[in-house]
Protein backbone atom coordinates (compact mmCIF):
# COMPACT_ATOMS: atom_id res chain seq x y z
CA UNK A 1 0.00 0.00 0.00
CA UNK A 2 1.12 3.45 -0.83
CA UNK A 3 1.90 5.90 1.56
CA UNK A 4 -0.58 8.67 0.63
CA UNK A 5 -3.31 5.60 1.31
CA UNK A 6 -2.34 4.97 4.71
CA UNK A 7 -2.25 7.90 5.46
CA UNK A 8 -6.01 8.55 4.09
CA UNK A 9 -7.23 5.21 5.82
CA UNK A 10 -5.53 6.47 9.57
CA UNK A 11 -7.74 9.82 8.79
CA UNK A 12 -10.68 7.55 8.31
CA UNK A 13 -10.30 5.87 11.34
CA UNK A 14 -9.64 8.53 13.60
CA UNK A 15 -12.42 10.39 12.30
CA UNK A 16 -15.04 7.42 13.10
CA UNK A 17 -13.22 7.47 16.70
CA UNK A 18 -14.26 10.71 16.81
CA UNK A 19 -17.58 10.88 15.86
CA UNK A 20 -18.34 7.73 18.06
CA UNK A 21 -16.48 9.30 21.14
CA UNK A 22 -18.52 12.46 20.17
CA UNK A 23 -21.90 10.19 20.12
CA UNK A 24 -20.94 8.47 23.59
CA UNK A 25 -20.70 11.64 25.09
CA UNK A 26 -23.93 13.13 24.05
CA UNK A 27 -25.60 9.86 24.76
CA UNK A 28 -26.63 8.73 22.03
CA UNK A 29 -24.84 5.02 22.09
CA UNK A 30 -26.94 4.38 24.98
CA UNK A 31 -29.94 1.94 24.19
CA UNK A 32 -33.25 2.87 23.46
CA UNK A 33 -34.19 0.60 26.25
CA UNK A 34 -32.71 2.71 29.04
CA UNK A 35 -34.47 6.12 27.89
CA UNK A 36 -36.29 6.88 31.15
CA UNK A 37 -39.66 8.24 29.13
CA UNK A 38 -40.07 4.96 27.03
CA UNK A 39 -43.27 4.73 26.14
CA UNK A 40 -45.00 0.76 26.63
CA UNK A 41 -46.72 -0.85 23.38
CA UNK A 42 -50.12 0.37 23.25
CA UNK A 43 -51.81 -2.36 20.39
CA UNK A 44 -55.31 -2.90 19.17
CA UNK A 45 -56.24 -5.93 17.28
CA UNK A 46 -56.13 -6.09 13.38
CA UNK A 47 -60.24 -6.95 13.14
CA UNK A 48 -61.25 -3.40 15.62
CA UNK A 49 -62.41 -0.51 13.39
CA UNK A 50 -61.05 2.87 12.91
CA UNK A 51 -62.87 4.51 15.52
CA UNK A 52 -62.07 2.32 18.13
CA UNK A 53 -58.44 3.00 17.46
CA UNK A 54 -58.46 6.37 17.53
CA UNK A 55 -60.47 6.43 20.89
CA UNK A 56 -57.48 3.81 21.90
CA UNK A 57 -54.98 6.68 20.57
CA UNK A 58 -57.40 9.46 22.69
CA UNK A 59 -57.76 7.42 25.69
CA UNK A 60 -53.82 7.35 26.14
CA UNK A 61 -52.86 10.39 24.99
CA UNK A 62 -50.78 8.51 22.52
CA UNK A 63 -49.40 9.47 18.90
CA UNK A 64 -50.16 5.96 17.52
CA UNK A 65 -51.06 2.67 18.19
CA UNK A 66 -49.84 -0.72 16.94
CA UNK A 67 -51.89 -2.91 15.05
CA UNK A 68 -51.55 -6.49 16.14
CA UNK A 69 -52.31 -9.77 14.40
CA UNK A 70 -52.40 -13.34 16.81
CA UNK A 71 -50.09 -10.75 19.26
CA UNK A 72 -47.37 -10.21 15.76
CA UNK A 73 -47.14 -6.42 14.71
CA UNK A 74 -48.18 -6.31 11.74
CA UNK A 75 -48.97 -2.40 11.02
CA UNK A 76 -48.97 1.07 12.87
CA UNK A 77 -52.13 3.89 12.92
CA UNK A 78 -50.62 7.03 13.48
CA UNK A 79 -51.64 10.62 14.32
CA UNK A 80 -50.86 11.35 10.14
CA UNK A 81 -52.75 8.32 9.02
CA UNK A 82 -55.46 9.82 10.84
CA UNK A 83 -55.09 13.38 9.83
CA UNK A 84 -54.36 12.33 6.07
CA UNK A 85 -56.72 9.23 5.20
CA UNK A 86 -59.81 10.35 7.47
CA UNK A 87 -59.86 14.38 8.36
CA UNK A 88 -61.97 16.19 5.33
CA UNK A 89 -63.22 12.73 4.13
CA UNK A 90 -66.39 11.43 3.25
CA UNK A 91 -65.70 7.86 5.38
CA UNK A 92 -67.25 6.00 8.18
CA UNK A 93 -65.13 5.36 10.78
CA UNK A 94 -67.21 3.05 12.36
CA UNK A 95 -67.33 0.94 9.03
CA UNK A 96 -63.78 1.51 8.17
CA UNK A 97 -61.20 -1.15 9.70
CA UNK A 98 -57.90 -0.18 10.89
CA UNK A 99 -55.71 -2.47 7.96
CA UNK A 100 -57.29 0.03 5.53
CA UNK A 101 -55.89 3.36 7.56
CA UNK A 102 -52.55 1.58 9.05
CA UNK A 103 -48.96 1.75 7.85
CA UNK A 104 -48.06 -2.14 7.38
CA UNK A 105 -45.22 -4.04 8.43
CA UNK A 106 -43.48 -0.90 9.49
CA UNK A 107 -39.71 -0.44 10.36
CA UNK A 108 -38.81 -1.68 13.88
CA UNK A 109 -36.23 -1.73 16.03
CA UNK A 110 -35.82 -3.39 19.72
CA UNK A 111 -34.82 -2.00 23.00
CA UNK A 112 -31.45 -3.04 22.47
CA UNK A 113 -30.75 -0.81 19.54
CA UNK A 114 -28.64 2.58 20.23
CA UNK A 115 -30.70 5.52 20.06
CA UNK A 116 -28.84 6.44 16.90
CA UNK A 117 -30.55 3.82 15.49
CA UNK A 118 -33.91 5.29 16.36
CA UNK A 119 -32.67 8.87 14.93
CA UNK A 120 -31.57 7.42 12.01
CA UNK A 121 -34.89 6.06 10.91
CA UNK A 122 -37.01 9.01 12.22
CA UNK A 123 -34.72 10.88 10.20
CA UNK A 124 -34.25 9.21 6.90
CA UNK A 125 -37.80 7.77 7.17
CA UNK A 126 -39.33 10.42 8.44
CA UNK A 127 -41.45 8.82 11.61
CA UNK A 128 -42.15 10.26 14.64
CA UNK A 129 -42.57 6.80 16.07
CA UNK A 130 -40.31 3.58 15.65
CA UNK A 131 -42.38 0.36 17.09
CA UNK A 132 -39.74 -1.45 19.58
CA UNK A 133 -40.35 -5.39 19.01
CA UNK A 134 -38.72 -8.70 20.31
CA UNK A 135 -37.36 -11.05 18.65
CA UNK A 136 -40.68 -12.93 17.57
CA UNK A 137 -42.22 -10.02 16.45
CA UNK A 138 -44.44 -8.96 19.35
CA UNK A 139 -44.47 -5.48 20.24
CA UNK A 140 -42.87 -4.27 23.14
CA UNK A 141 -42.67 -0.37 23.14
CA UNK A 142 -42.38 2.54 21.60
CA UNK A 143 -39.70 5.53 20.93
CA UNK A 144 -40.71 8.62 19.49
CA UNK A 145 -39.26 11.79 19.02
CA UNK A 146 -40.22 12.80 22.35
CA UNK A 147 -38.94 10.70 23.93
CA UNK A 148 -35.68 11.36 22.71
CA UNK A 149 -36.03 15.40 22.60
CA UNK A 150 -36.67 14.72 26.47
CA UNK A 151 -34.01 12.81 26.99
CA UNK A 152 -31.12 14.98 25.23
CA UNK A 153 -32.95 18.05 27.53
CA UNK A 154 -32.50 16.60 30.49
CA UNK A 155 -28.85 15.70 29.58
CA UNK A 156 -28.17 19.31 29.03
CA UNK A 157 -30.63 20.55 31.26
CA UNK A 158 -28.75 23.83 32.18
CA UNK A 159 -28.40 25.04 28.71
CA UNK A 160 -32.04 23.95 27.64
CA UNK A 161 -34.47 24.43 30.95
CA UNK A 162 -32.86 27.26 32.78
CA UNK A 163 -32.71 29.67 30.12
CA UNK A 164 -33.12 33.08 31.17
CA UNK A 165 -36.18 34.80 30.18
CA UNK A 166 -36.19 36.47 27.00
CA UNK A 167 -38.48 38.78 25.42
CA UNK A 168 -40.17 36.61 22.63
CA UNK A 169 -39.20 33.44 23.54
CA UNK A 170 -41.84 32.86 26.54
CA UNK A 171 -43.06 29.89 27.51
CA UNK A 172 -45.62 28.66 25.29
CA UNK A 173 -49.46 28.20 27.02
CA UNK A 174 -50.45 24.74 25.41
CA UNK A 175 -48.46 21.61 24.56
CA UNK A 176 -48.86 22.97 20.76
CA UNK A 177 -47.46 26.32 21.30
CA UNK A 178 -50.83 27.69 20.25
Amino acid sequence: MSEERLDEEQQISEERESDESRLEAVGLLRTIGELPTLHPAITCELTVSARQAIEIMQRERIGCVLVIDRDRLVGVLTERDVLTKVAARDVDIDRLPVAELMTSNPECLSADNELVYALNQMSVGGYRHVPLIDDEGRPTGVVSVRDIIDYLASLFAQYVLNLPPSPGHGTPRSPEGA
